[in-house]
């Protein structure tokens, strides 16, 4: 299954470049990071979840890379063009071998099932 995206036919030459560089460097640090690391967690400041899915990982001893971007008062812009990256809505964005794996409670599944240590192998 794949989510719609507008195809580039229907957006106007005039704005695509507009629309293809649109915060893009957050982008491109957070694959740059997913290319370099098994785990990457990306996750902002006061939310509590990028916290449990970090202690989660660290309690099963899996190493990962935390990116950590602003907080709810700021960089929210920087965020939303990950969320159009990926399609996820929410942070923890969590990647495992370059795959989305979805978020805190998404991860802890993973682990207590015994399929992260599979995805790692």
């Amino acid at each position: 299954m794949s989510r719609p995206i507008l195809p580039e036919s229907n957006i106007h030459p005039a704005i695509r470049e507009k629309i293809a560089t649109h915060h893009q460097t957050i982008v491109r640090e957070v694959q740059a990071a997913v290319a370099q690391h098994a785990v990457v967690v990306v996750g902002m400041g006061i939310n509590p979840f990028p916290k449990k899915a970090r202690k989660a990982l660290d309690e099963a001893g899996i190493a990962y890379e935390y990116l950590e971007y602003g907080n709810y008062f700021n960089n929210w812009r920087q965020r939303n063009a990950l969320k159009m990256w990926t399609g996820w809505p929410t942070l923890p964005m969590i990647f495992v071998k370059g795959s989305l794996v979805g978020g805190a409670n998404d991860l802890i599944k993973l682990i207590t099932s015994g399929e992260l240590k599979k995805l790692l192998a």
